[in-house]
């Protein structure tokens, strides 16, 4: 319950006690006032707020009657005291605010008046206020501290399923309801509790509420979809009368009320449905709204609806017939003597597959069929414009062949599609502006997603106005998909010839960030109107928040999110605690921007102003020791508030980080019981034991299980514990059904191999799309990869290459549809299998086999070969070809390397990406690019140097001293980000000096601007640098400094490091320093404040005051109920206050 709840009471109670002293006591209350009285005199203070609620709703609640109340109180002999009622009124709000079951029991047992006075204030009354005579009661607070505490929305849910229905009309149930499963972000919608939905319900109430369940369809799991539709079915059965000619209860209205849910029929119901029904669905308007969202439905259901559609009389090669059939259309399967305009319509209406869950590759091989039928009498180059997105099915061979004049001619089909790989589009753009000639802002404003395959040197190119436009226009929503070497060839052509001031204006998301610090150094006239909304890189935010606070309000200053990133531990010091206090909203909504060293020393200060104040999740960043003191009715409010940190970004330290999940699993006495605790744990169970959910508990044991399936990583333990549950809650995967299947979702990987062969058989659509997931809390085990790579093989058809390729005559080669399916099992090819492939095949897969991080070295040497015998030497590849080859590009040697053409940077860019070179690559990629450009490296511009990327590291000292430093400016973040040599690192510093002056000079912005490149410090510069500036060296640096020279630093310097780059120190490092240094390093990781003599829970710097309002001092209601809100009962959220 709120704090303005108990409020109002103390208010009630106390307000003009002085002037009751002297009223006449034998005044007499009214049964309804005296009943009031004795609920607070009984300690039941949300009955007696709700009888006040519902007396002020007959009668004005005037001072005469509060002086009454208090008169009472003295005709009993009662005496009303600041802390005695205090006291009550704080363990009461504990129980309800902090244990909802609490709750839950107070409104099982209010009467049938408290139950809909608190409906109505909760859900139907949006009035903010309540006053009372001069007594304000915040009800807008009620509401929110309610549904915000853990549990709450869990509480007002059952609530609402056990009493409301017979309370309150069904209209106003189902409105209550519906806003607290929009209003929460957990899902109460689960297979215990939709039996108690109501059964008998009016029809519009039923409709009403049916609606709400389609809208949250997405946010319910697969078994609660089906007990949901299970639900609405029996209602459906009960209402519908079924007439003579009805075969049934599936009629054309229940269709329409079903929406989605519709995927649940079983097979044998749909084939039941009365043509006439169909032929009256389909024809409802919005028919095709609905089948447009069946984004679940799997192939055997859509067949059968798609066959009683057509038995209903339509004519399914009809054009306006497939227009009404949304997703059904992407199983269409009646290709037979269809003509090509037919086709065409159909893959027009199949770019909303992509939707679909599942049957990709299926949908793919329909497109495919559907293509050849839409080119039947057509070129390629006079259909292209009519062929949708199926147009991303086309090889490369096929897209070259295509004529300039098409591609300019289709722009407006081609500008729409998603999904292209990138050899495609470079080929397309290559196409498009060769008819085009000029490079001009009308003609890439046209070219859509295809403008990413311009090259940089065109965009270089351009008109520094029109690119100006660009960058606000067409390019705004594409920035991030260009790479870095196009951003900076725009951005450097647009600088050199624009005042920085209006550039800075126009910048924008990943233009803004690729902004240099030597460019925010050389520009003028900034304020803070220029960096909202911008995101900012850490060293711009150092630089900008220290420019900016010398002329602009804090408040404001930080009311701009991004700004926190650059706010310094000094700066936070030297603020005064009220005006800390006033500004740490910011600080709090932004959590997610700071780093653990900003909210270490955030944590440090709030404890210097006010250790019983301080929120509790900061004591998380304070060393272990300060969590002693969490212990009993702390515990809830620290759990709560650790919710709102990410653990494993913020503390970093094992150690410390085990004794925050140990104070929490003390907190929850070993085990968590109910969904209840579950609710209050929240993402906290992603670091907890599965060990500690109660077994028993079956709903418990579900949700928790879908509370770990929202988790980005677990632990081996973790897996085993859940693996475990699985089969105790779901029994052998024989007896699985599709729903078990959906709802163990990422857990399926952790089965064995005989079991996931079970499952593969049985759904092949889902896990194929858990088998092509890269991330989640279980990624696709080996054991998944191999049973799906079996079902798909075994279940294709054989296909063996031509007798022409040679040992390939008894080899079942793989297929295109195949290689599409498999996505990373396709590492289980053998090396003579991808060697066959057909070059076709090879031709359509290549970027997908590229991408398989799994494909071992001799898979990629085979695909490099197949390379070349497809495409022929590697003197004639384009730059398409190399690009389109991801990691098969690694297997290149030197030689091969040197035969290529690398002229183009956005080729060396697209090579860059790949993280497996070796030294001798690298420089072959780089001289190769340097030879075939015809450039030296004095030469190179900042946009060559950010598309050399990792080929830099293989530079030497002499290179890197040629480079031009004021293109080295523009790109230096970026070459900090890379992990070089030492003695590369220490060329690179010098470079750096010649853009920020002598390294003795740097501050915090630079340190952060050039990255790795701070490690190439000699230890006489290592030794000097300032103890303060040690947390602002980039974590990357710090692992690359060499373990001699780590060994200088002072242990003053390493107890500087903050939290994060203590944690990157590596272990050699850390082998080669003494026993005060590994202290020091110690005291980084903890996050001790070495300043500070403070004991944990010892005494404050400032002391809290609190000064009772009671002491006859006239005072504002208002500020006197947040006042004694704040004091009575949620200290551990607001700074010292004085009244």
């Amino acid at each position: 319950m709120p704090p303005h709840l108990r409020i109002c009471f103390l208010l009630v109670l106390m307000s003009q006690a002085e002037a009751t002293r002297h009223q006449d006591i034998g005044q007499d209350l009214s049964p309804q006032l005296q009943n009031i009285v004795e609920e607070v005199m009984a300690g039941n203070y949300l009955n007696a707020l709700l009888d006040i609620l519902h007396y002020q709703s007959t009668h004005m609640w005037t001072t005469e009657l509060l002086n009454k109340v208090l008169a009472y109180f003295d005709a009993q002999n009662i005496i009303v005291t600041y802390s005695n009622i205090q006291a009550s009124v704080k363990t009461y709000l504990e129980n309800l605010l902090y244990h909802p079951r609490v709750l839950l029991s107070e409104f099982q047992q209010m009467n049938l008046q408290r139950f809909q006075t608190a409906m109505k204030y909760l859900f139907g009354n949006k009035q903010e206020y309540l006053e009372l005579g001069n007594v304000v009661i915040d009800l807008a607070g009620i509401r929110e501290r309610i549904f915000q505490s853990p549990g709450g929305n869990r509480t007002l849910f059952l609530t609402t399923l056990e009493r409301c229905f017979q309370s309150l009309s069904s209209a106003e149930c189902v409105n209550i309801l519906s806003q607290i499963l929009r209003a929460s972000s957990i899902m109460y919608l689960q297979v215990h509790t939709i039996p108690n939905l109501p059964k008998d319900l009016q029809e519009d109430a039923f409709r009403n509420l049916s609606s709400v369940f389609r809208d949250l369809y997405d946010r319910i799991t697969a078994s609660s979809q089906r007990a949901l539709y299970d639900w609405m079915m029996q209602i459906l059965q009960k209402s519908y009368n079924i007439s003579e000619n009805a075969t049934s209860w599936v009629s054309a209205e229940n269709l329409w009320i079903l929406g989605r849910y519709m995927v649940h029929l079983p097979l044998e119901e749909i084939w039941k449905i009365h043509p006439n029904e169909m032929r009256l669905f389909i024809s409802y308007d919005n028919a095709t709204k609905q089948l447009d969202t069946v984004y679940d439905i799997t192939p055997d259901l859509a067949q059968a609806f798609l066959e009683r559609i057509n038995a209903s009389g339509f004519d399914m090669k009809n054009i306006s017939t497939l227009y009404r059939l949304g997703l059904l259309v992407c199983f269409y399967n009646d290709l037979e003597q269809m003509d090509a305009n037919v086709a065409r319509v159909l893959l027009h209406q199949m770019i909303k597959c992509n939707h679909l869950r599942g049957s990709q590759a299926d949908i793919q091989k329909l497109k495919s069929q559907l293509l050849d039928l839409a080119l039947q009498n057509q070129t390629l180059n006079e259909s292209l414009g009519s062929l949708s997105d199926a147009v991303v099915g086309l090889s490369t061979n096929q897209l070259d062949s295509l004529s300039p004049e098409a591609v300019h001619n289709a722009i407006q089909t081609l500008n729409q599609v998603s999904g292209w790989a990138r050899s495609q589009i470079m080929i397309l753009s290559r196409k498009y502006l060769m008819y085009e000639k000029i490079l001009s802002l009308h003609n890439i404003s046209q070219m859509g997603a295809l403008v990413t395959g311009i090259s940089t040197q065109s965009f270089h190119s351009m008109s520094p106005k029109e690119l100006s436009q660009l960058i606000r226009g067409a390019l705004a929503e594409r920035a991030s998909d260009l790479s870095p070497a196009q951003r900076q060839g725009i951005l450097r052509k647009i600088i050199a010839s624009t005042e920085l001031s209006s550039v800075f204006a126009d910048m924008q998301g990943p233009f803004f960030k690729e902004l240099s610090l030597f460019d925010l150094w050389t520009g003028e006239g900034f304020n803070s109107s220029l960096v909202k909304e911008r995101e900012l890189r850490p060293s711009q935010a150092l630089f900008l928040y220290e420019l900016l606070s010398k002329k602009t309000p804090l408040s404001e200053l930080l009311s701009i999110d991004q700004m926190v990133k650059g706010i310094t531990c000094w700066q936070i010091d030297r603020m005064s605690p009220i005006t800390f206090v006033n500004v740490f909203k910011y600080f709090e909504k932004n959590l997610h921007l700071l780093s653990p060293y900003q909210i270490s020393c955030m944590a440090w200060k709030y404890w210097t102003i006010s250790n019983i104040s301080t929120p509790p999740y900061l004591l998380a960043l304070l060393p272990p020791e300060y969590l002693e003191a969490i212990t009993g009715s702390l515990c809830v409010p620290f759990i709560t508030s650790l919710r709102k940190i990410e653990l494993d970004r913020l503390v970093l330290n094992e150690q410390k980080k085990n004794a925050i999940l140990q104070k929490v699993h003390n907190c929850l006495n070993g085990s968590i019981v109910d969904e209840y605790d579950l609710d209050l744990i929240g993402n906290l169970i992603c670091h907890l034991s599965p060990a500690l959910i109660c077994v028993g508990s079956l709903e418990t044991m579900a949700t928790a299980l879908q509370q770990f399936g929202q988790c980005q990583h677990l632990s081996h333990e973790q897996e085993m514990d859940i693996k475990r549950w699985i089969i105790d809650l779901y029994g052998s995967p024989r007896n699985w059904t599709t729903e078990t299947t959906q709802d163990i979702g990422p857990f399926i990987a952790l089965l064995t191999k005989t079991d996931l062969s079970i499952l593969v058989e049985k759904f092949p659509g889902f896990i194929s799309d858990i088998a092509s997931k890269k991330s989640g809390p279980v990624p696709p085990s080996e054991e998944l990869l191999l049973a799906y790579f079996e079902w798909v093989r075994n279940s294709s058809i054989p296909f063996s290459a031509p007798n022409g390729t040679f040992g390939c005559a008894e080899v079942a080669a793989p297929s295109s549809d195949e290689i599409m399916k498999l996505s990373e099992a396709n590492k289980f090819w053998s090396d003579q299998e991808l060697f066959c492939m057909d070059p076709g095949t090879f031709n359509k897969t290549v970027e997908l086999l590229g991408s398989v991080g799994s494909l071992s070295a001799s898979q990629l040497t085979v695909l490099k070969e197949k390379a070349k015998q497809v495409w022929g030497p590697l003197t004639s590849w384009q730059n398409y070809h190399i690009v389109s080859l991801g990691r098969i590009a690694t297997t290149l040697n030197e030689t091969e390397i040197g035969a290529l053409n690398l002229s183009s940077i956005d080729t060396i860019a697209a090579l860059s990406e790949q993280t497996e070179w070796n030294p001798s690559q690298t420089q072959s990629i780089l001289h190769g690019f340097l030879e075939d450009s015809g450039q030296e490296m004095s030469t190179l511009k900042s946009f060559d140097l950010a598309g050399l990327g990792a080929s830099l590291c293989a530079l030497n000292s002499t290179e890197i001293a040629a480079i031009n430093a004021n293109e080295f400016s523009a790109v230096v973040a970026r070459i900090g980000s890379l992990l070089c040599s030492s003695i590369v690192l220490e060329s690179f510093k010098k470079k750096a000096e010649s853009v920020f002056g002598i390294a003795a000079t740097w501050d915090k912005s630079i340190l952060q601007e050039i990255g790795t490149i701070a490690a190439g410090l000699n230890d006489t510069e290592l030794k000097a640098v300032d103890k303060e500036l040690m947390p602002y060296f980039h974590p990357r640096a710090i692992k690359c400094i060499p373990d001699e020279m780590f060994k200088e630093l002072s242990p003053e310097q390493l107890a500087s490091l903050g939290p994060t780059n203590a944690a990157m120190v590596t272990e050699s490092q850390h082998r080669h320093l003494n026993e005060l240094q590994l202290q020091s390093l110690q005291q980084a990781l903890d996050g001790t404040r070495r300043s500070t003599n403070q004991s944990p829970f010892g005494e404050s710097t400032i002391k809290p005051t609190y000064t009772s309002v009671l002491s006859g001092a006239s005072f504002s209601c208002r500020l006197s109920l947040w006042v004694l809100a704040v004091f009575i009962w949620y200290p551990a959220s607001i700074p010292t206050v004085t009244v």
